[in-house]
């Protein structure tokens, strides 16, 4: 698979589906690799459709460098990834979690890039979790199972250049998210691309929350999955062909 230089940072990426077909960013979720956040919505997502998974600093087969790390610099990576692979026309752009929240980035830093935005268990700032999700017991029962996370680290020992980085980048990356700020109202209501949420009713993100996303982004649709916690939004395959397949027609 191919990797392109980013100010230094070989960021990898690979191209699935019909090379002819409008294309379309996919944004993995945290310490996940691109296969383990859209795997199951790939038969769909490819057919007639030109899908360019993108993996973000540490994660997968993009090494972490030591370089510092940010949301926005994980969305101004994307952007000149765009630049580079599609040639800077604008793409539809699919992100999950931490993908979802560089995709906010992404919309809001260079909106000229966004022709699409689906936006998948994601906030806009950190009040939109509850607090039991970042308290420091990490009990609650919406948070990864021990299962889930041995499968992560299973997935990134099995393509990162250096397998031993995993736990040094956990550490890393927790200020990354944790102390991020998130947008204004007014950063929000600037994005102008038409916008998916898509969230589980057992999600990380509260449904309140869900419903101040809905009224600030202008051209907005809001879909919430049943039975579904923050890890399982991706796995709903038949809902989210359903929900977000005509969206993005």
């Amino acid at each position: 698979m191919p990797y392109e230089d980013i100010n230094g940072l070989p960021v990898w990426y690979e191209e699935l589906g019909d090379t002819a077909g409008p294309p379309l960013v996919a944004l993995h979720g945290g310490i996940l690799t691109f296969h383990r956040s859209f795997d199951d919505v790939l038969p769909w997502l490819t057919e007639g459709r030109r899908v360019i998974g993108i993996e973000l600093q540490g994660h997968g087969h993009t090494p972490d460098t030591g370089r510092d790390m940010s949301i926005d610099r994980f969305a101004d990576d994307v952007a000149e990834m765009i630049d580079r692979v599609v040639g800077g026309t604008p793409v539809d752009v699919w992100g999950f979690s931490l993908g979802a929240l560089a995709a906010t980035s992404l919309a809001v830093r260079h909106p000229e890039k966004v022709r699409r935005l689906v936006l998948a268990a994601s906030n806009i700032r950190p009040d939109g979790y509850p607090p039991e999700i970042t308290a420091p017991e990490q009990d609650d029962p919406r948070l990864p199972t021990g299962e889930e996370f041995a499968t992560w680290q299973a997935d990134y020992d099995a393509v990162a250049p250096n397998p031993a980085d995993f736990f040094p980048f956990l550490d890393r990356m927790q200020p990354v998210v944790h102390d991020f700020a998130g947008w204004t109202a007014d950063e929000v209501r600037s994005i102008t691309a038409p916008t998916f949420l898509v969230i589980g009713d057992n999600d990380f993100v509260r449904l309140d929350h869900a419903a101040e996303m809905l009224e600030l982004f202008p051209d907005c649709r809001l879909a919430v999955l049943p039975a579904t916690r923050h890890t399982e939004v991706m796995q709903r395959t038949e809902a989210l062909r359903a929900l977000v397949g005509p969206f993005l027609s």
